[in-house]
């Protein structure tokens, strides 16, 4: 392995092309967004969609080239461009303060919501008007932990693909399909259509998530649909799905955030699921 950088100026065209995509406007001219550091990059290579090989390019410094050796040889293996380069031109690509010196240029992973319904999912987290891109990471990497078999964000959410939403997700963008841009009424009524209960998560809903437990009611087929980070869900949105479900507070806080919430919800469920035998 060669021990010196091969790109050490940040005008590289190479580099250029590479920080342009955490524009949006760019990822989605390009079909490519970045994954930063070695879990991101790791679950990148180890990735395969319809296209091919995810992972499609990587840079690295020296240091991070035979630190995570393993991780080159995976990317190179599957076919990605494998960049060594100095740690200015890495931090010049990097969305972070601190770069790990590793970031992978990859494919889009959409999955067309028609497909995830075609799967007949029993367990699903809809982020509609989620607009802080590190909540939607963690909220997908929540969904992936309980079990869920697909996250779909409307047409009123952030991007996916944002770099800090990558980071967030810690490598679970990559381990289950992810459907972007469906409108929420459509994502509620194919979910519905699809044998698929759906449940709104808000602090003021008239539904106790305690009670739905008790009452046996969550062993089915779930999908829960979790609003905007400061003011939740609109009245419209309640009004399409079958329950609004609120989380308990048996203590003296004022609420929850997003991703707590999602994660007692989504777990919640997984739960009862598995208690019914419904998952395996």
């Amino acid at each position: 392995m060669p021990t010196a950088p091969e790109l050490i100026s940040p005008r590289s065209p190479r580099v250029t092309a590479a920080r342009r995509l955490a524009k949006r406007n760019f990822r989605v001219k390009e079909r490519l967004f970045l994954a930063e550091g070695p879990q991101a990059v790791r679950e990148a290579a180890g990735h395969r969609g319809g296209a091919g090989a995810t992972l499609v390019e990587l840079f690295a410094t020296v240091d991070a080239a035979e630190r995570y050796a393993d991780i080159v040889g995976e990317a190179r293996a599957t076919g990605a461009r494998v960049h060594l380069a100095a740690e200015d031109v890495i931090a010049d690509i990097s969305t972070t303060v601190t770069p790990q010196g590793l970031v992978g240029i990859c494919r889009l992973l959409d999955t067309s919501f028609e497909e995830i319904l075609e799967t007949g999912p029993r367990l699903v987290a809809v982020l509609a008007h989620v607009r802080d891109p590190g909540n939607a990471g963690t909220v997908l990497r929540c969904a992936d932990a309980a079990g869920a078999d697909a996250v779909v964000l409307t047409d009123a959410s952030v991007d996916v693909y944002n770099p800090k939403a990558v980071r967030a997700s810690v490598g679970s963008l990559f381990h289950l399909p992810v459907a972007v841009g469906v409108p929420v009424a459509d994502a509620v009524a194919g979910l519905k259509g699809a044998g698929v209960r759906v449940l709104a998560a808000d602090g003021a809903g008239d539904h106790d998530l305690d009670d739905e437990l008790d009452r046996g009611t969550m062993g089915g087929p779930t999908a829960w649909v979790f609003g905007n980070e400061a003011w939740g869900l609109p009245e419209e949105t309640r009004a399409l799905t079958d329950a609004v479900v609120r989380v308990p507070i048996h203590g003296k806080a004022e609420s929850l955030n997003l991703a707590t919430a999602a994660a007692v919800c989504l777990y919640a469920s997984a739960r009862a699921q598995r208690t019914r035998g419904a998952r395996p």
